[in-house]
Formats: C-alpha cells, sequence, structure tokens
C-alpha cells in the first residue's frame, strides 16, 4: 500500500508506478520498458494508488497517465501470461486488471485519463473506465485478446458500458485498430487532440476547474454515473476466472508465444 508523502514512487517488474499532489490534482504516472504494459505487480501498485488518491482530501480529482511517447498502454504483460502455471494464479493476475476498474469507478472523485499514444487490451479498459479521456490522433485502440485465445472478459464490462454492446463485440471480434477518431465517436474518447501540447493544455484546463467544484456534487455525479455497477465486484471475479482458465490451454499457449516472437 502507498504512503502518504509529497511524491510516492514504487518500482515493480521493471515498471513503476508514482504520484503526486499538486493544487488539488493528484497525478497517477505508470511506466514499463515494454510499451508500458501492465504485469500483475504493477496492476497491483496502480489499484493501490487509485484507492489512496480517492480517499486523500487533498486530490479532489485524479489524473491517470503513462509515461514515454510510445504506446499509452500494451495491455496485460506476455511474459507474466507465459509463466502463469496453474488456474489459481492465471484468476490472481486476471484480477489486478479487475482492482484496477473497479478502483476507478469506485473512486469518489472524477478519473480523467491521458492516453498519449497506442492503447490494447487492458490499456482500451483503463480508457474506458475513466471518467473522462484525452486523447490525440496517434492513439489508435484495439482488442487483442481473442488473437491470442482468450477474450477481453475482465474488461469488457466497462468497455462496452463506455461505447456500447455493437462496437464493443465489434472491437473483439476483429483485432484491428481502430483510430482515435473511431474512439471519439463511440465515446472511448471524450475528446481527441491534434497534438500532445494541446491535449495537455486542455487536460489541465478541466483538472484545473474540476479541483475548484464542488467536491460533494462530483462525488454525487461519479456515484450516479456507474450506478448499475454495484455487482461488479462478483461479475469481474467471475470473469478473471474464466480468463485465469483459458490461458493455461495449449492454443493460447501458442498463440502467446507467437505473439511474442513477431
Amino acid at each position: 500500500m502507498l504512503t502518504r508523502p509529497a511524491t510516492q514512487g514504487t518500482a515493480v517488474a521493471g515498471g513503476d508506478v508514482s504520484v503526486t499532489i499538486a493544487d488539488g490534482i493528484g497525478t497517477i504516472r505508470f511506466s514499463h520498458p515494454k510499451g508500458n504494459s501492465l504485469p500483475g505487480g504493477l496492476l497491483h501498485h496502480l489499484a493501490d494508488a487509485i484507492g489512496w488518491l480517492g480517499r486523500d482530501q487533498a486530490a479532489r480529482v485524479i489524473l491517470l497517465r503513462s509515461e514515454g511517447t510510445g504506446a499509452f498502454c500494451a495491455g496485460a504483460s506476455f511474459d507474466e501470461l507465459v509463466a502463469i502455471s496453474d488456474a489459481t494464479s492465471g484468476e490472481a493476475f486476471f484480477s489486478g486488471f479487475a482492482r484496477v476498474v473497479l478502483a476507478m469507478i469506485r473512486a469518489p472523485k472524477f478519473v480523467l485519463v491521458r492516453v498519449h499514444g497506442r492503447t490494447a487490451g487492458g490499456g482500451v479498459g483503463i480508457a474506458a473506465a475513466g471518467d473522462y479521456s484525452f486523447a490525440v490522433r496517434g492513439a489508435s485502440a484495439k482488442l487483442s485478446e481473442l488473437a491470442v485465445g482468450i477474450g477481453p472478459f475482465v474488461v469488457g464490462p466497462v468497455i462496452a458500458r463506455r461505447i456500447g454492446k455493437g462496437p464493443f463485440l465489434a472491437m473483439s471480434v476483429d483485432a484491428d485498430w481502430r483510430d482515435a477518431e473511431w474512439g471519439e465517436r463511440h465515446g472511448l474518447y471524450a475528446r481527441v487532440f491534434d497534438d500532445i501540447a494541446t491535449m495537455d493544455a486542455a487536460i489541465n484546463g478541466l483538472a484545473g476547474t474540476l479541483s475548484a467544484s464542488n467536491p460533494d456534487a462530483m462525488t454525487l455525479m461519479k456515484k450516479v454515473s456507474w450506478s448499475g455497477t454495484e455487482d461488479w465486484e462478483a461479475l469481474l471475479a467471475q470473469r478473471a476466472k474464466m480468463s485465469g482458465t483459458l490461458v493455461l490451454s495449449e492454443f493460447t499457449r501458442s498463440a502467446i508465444a507467437k505473439f511474442k516472437g513477431r
């Protein structure tokens, strides 16, 4: 669990999660050298960071972002996927994505998401779980889970809620990149910008406005906007179990090995 310094960094599995609070804005940055992918340890600390900022009164709005200039998030760590040896550890790994999604939608504050590049799999789930997601035109998105023998089961509910069941099924069935304009059109992104500088200026503006807004009103708006998700703890736990079993199949292991070899 992250403690309460002015700046907190947690290195894990070659990646990092850092937290800062300034002017009422709590910023979480995550990074990983392999396309900002998400190993289990990083997912654990990311969920903890969101939960901590949700409770810290010094943060009145939360900004979630990744580092670098490449991908926003490559999704699940393939290195960890191939290392899963039993259903229990498989379920535990995919439960990490459930914890992050639940932390985001249960936080009593608006969570803004900054998508600076391509995003896949679990990264699409993070964008969808944000209350307001910003993106640049290069921030195309795809769900590639079926291509490696599993499915977007854990992040599926939040993506389907955000963009609709039809577009979600289309993304799930054909694992092709959807451009940022498609994402904006279907509600995955609230706004799309031509470049990062323009996007960051808009993020700073909205985050500043929200940090000065009535926290009680924002908490109630957040609660109303995510009504109907009260049973998601049980739903996402069930989905994590499904994924944890599928990842053990020979089909999936072979598909992941081929994917890593590209």
